[in-house]
């Protein structure tokens, strides 16, 4: 897989809007790494046995409000544990 171009909002914390569950929550505050495909080198799809990977994809199926089932997913933190977040996580006004 060819890697993406940094993720714009690399190294920043962000708000995560609405519930999140599995962890997260509305107004936690979210540190972003970089897109997934450039932090593992491939898709959270084809990541299997990653406890991040495990627990967004529970998340994309039972969240309350749609989530893509793309790759427009990026890895970051809430205090040491990491997690995937889908860009439409992040709330509207922490976007460039």
């Amino acid at each position: 897989m060819n890697k993406r171009p940094t993720h714009p909002m690399a190294g920043k914390t962000v708000t995560l809007k609405n519930n999140k569950g599995l962890g997260l929550r509305a107004g936690q505050q979210y540190r972003i790494e970089d897109w997934w495909e450039n932090v593992s080198g491939r898709s959270w799809k084809s990541a299997q046995r990653n406890p991040a990977c495990i627990a967004y994809a529970a998340r994309t199926l039972f969240s309350p409000e749609p989530i893509p089932h793309d790759d427009e997913v990026v890895y970051g933190k809430t205090g040491g544990l990491g997690h995937l977040i889908h860009v439409s996580e992040i709330n509207e006004e922490a976007k460039p």
